[in-house]
């Protein structure tokens, strides 16, 4: 599962996307799969707050659309350069939690802004005649969702367009081992908030008692 030696830290980027902070239901339910983490080996743990990360601009919209990469090294402070930066704490880490409500059915506008700058050409992907291919080496991916309404199972209500596009988007720079965890029904009232919350945890527990 990791790259790592076990006498050696496990490297861990959790992706924090509710604006919430510490009170959200993603963050919380993606501590659990810290802590299960944690309970199998040391961890070292780097947080991203997508919150504090602007959009992408025009000079890294012209850098993409140009045939190669700039010569010179991207500005400090530029979109480009936070790119740089973002894709090679991605590029380190052994493993990757995003904790991510669902919003509209699907990212946060700050999640997508953490994709944006991480799945770019000639840096996590490449085009060729069969295809974007992603240049990144797989590790677990571990997605924490916290959804207001239902989004599994029978009673499911409403569309969910966050895991096909996460699936699809990862895989393009590479990322295959993904493990979805949800924690459902936040906005039903106290008790629908309990019953997720305990769904959610027996997820936790079983994805980890198969590894």
């Amino acid at each position: 599962m990791h790259t790592t030696s076990p006498d050696q830290p496990l490297r861990l980027l959790r992706v924090l996307g509710s604006p919430r902070g510490a009170a959200s239901e993603s963050r919380r339910l993606s501590q659990q799969i810290v802590d299960a983490l944690v309970a199998t080996r040391s961890v070292a743990l780097t947080d991203v707050d997508t919150s504090e990360l602007p959009a992408v601009d025009s000079g890294y919209a012209l850098a993409l659309a140009a045939r190669e990469d700039p010569q010179t090294p991207a500005a400090a402070g530029s979109a480009l350069h936070r790119s740089d930066a973002l894709i090679a704490q991605l590029a380190a880490a052994d493993a990757v939690v995003i904790a991510t409500p669902m919003h509209n059915f699907t990212l946060p506008s700050s999640i997508k802004a953490w994709v944006d700058h991480i799945v770019r050409i000639r840096a996590t992907f490449s085009v060729t005649p069969q295809g974007k291919i992603g240049s990144l080496r797989d590790r677990p991916v571990y997605v924490a969702i916290s959804s207001g309404g239902l989004i599994t199972g029978e009673s499911a209500r409403q569309p969910d367009f966050m895991r096909p596009y996460l699936r699809h988007t990862l895989a393009t720079i590479g990322l295959h081992d993904l493990h979805f965890v949800t924690v459902e029904g936040t906005a039903l009232g106290e008790a629908a908030l309990c019953a997720g919350r305990q769904a959610a945890t027996e997820a936790v527990d079983k994805l980890f008692a198969r590894r």
